[in-house]
């Protein structure tokens, strides 16, 4: 039995659209440019941050952070950067009973906003707010104590094998992971991802016959 469900954000829950296209307009590069250098530095088991430096050389990344948040230009969120299913889906495993859980690499500023679009969830958490961030295993006992279940009850879904998928399986939980976004399609038929996910899905929707089995 399935009584948490634990989500990633970017490209879970949320686009990375804005985000990347904020980047690229703050460092007045092409927003292609840039999307395209975040998809080589992740291929090559990079930090997606190495396509701010690579955009930038010799770029202070967090200094750049701070200027955009001083000027206004900072991280923003609203409702048209939920995927479609979020809402539907996460108000129904609440319905089911599951404790729902959002927990990701994320700033403690993309927390705040995160809880101020009120998504039918009982805890939104980020790794700036607990400064453990995926893959480390840390990250994922934090995510078990937010789950308030044992590990084989908690379920993490998310996009990215190395930050989602193979982390929370070795932690013990239960994982599923989504075709969605860059990374989800890239590595949907990664034999890793095949032999590790419990199960692969390409909708939020799918997980409402999994916990009400």
């Amino acid at each position: 039995m399935i009584r948490a469900v634990i989500f990633d954000v970017g490209e879970t829950i949320t686009r990375d659209d804005r985000y990347w296209a904020s980047w690229a307009d703050w460092l007045d590069v092409p927003r292609h440019t840039l999307s395209a250098l975040v998809g080589a530095v992740v291929v090559q088991g990079r930090d997606n941050a190495d396509a701010l430096r690579l955009a930038r050389p010799g770029i202070d990344v967090a200094a750049e952070y701070r200027a955009r948040e001083a000027a206004d230009r900072g991280e923003h969120l609203d409702e048209s950067d939920l995927y479609d299913d979020v809402r539907p889906a996460l108000a129904e495993l609440q319905r089911l009973g599951a404790r729902v859980v959002i927990a990701g690499n994320q700033t403690a500023r993309a927390g705040e906003l995160l809880r101020a679009l009120d998504l039918p969830a009982d805890l939104v958490v980020t790794s700036g707010e607990w400064g453990v961030a995926k893959p480390q295993a840390e990250f994922f006992q934090r995510v078990i104590e937010a789950a308030e279940a044992a590990p084989g009850e908690a379920l993490y879904i998310g996009d990215h094998p190395a930050n989602d998928v193979m982390p929370a399986a070795r932690a013990g939980l239960r994982t599923a992971h989504l075709r969605r976004g860059p990374w989800g399609h890239l590595w949907a038929d990664d034999p890793n991802v095949v032999a590790t996910a419990d199960w692969r899905i390409d909708s939020l929707m799918e997980l409402i016959e999994i916990v009400g089995r």
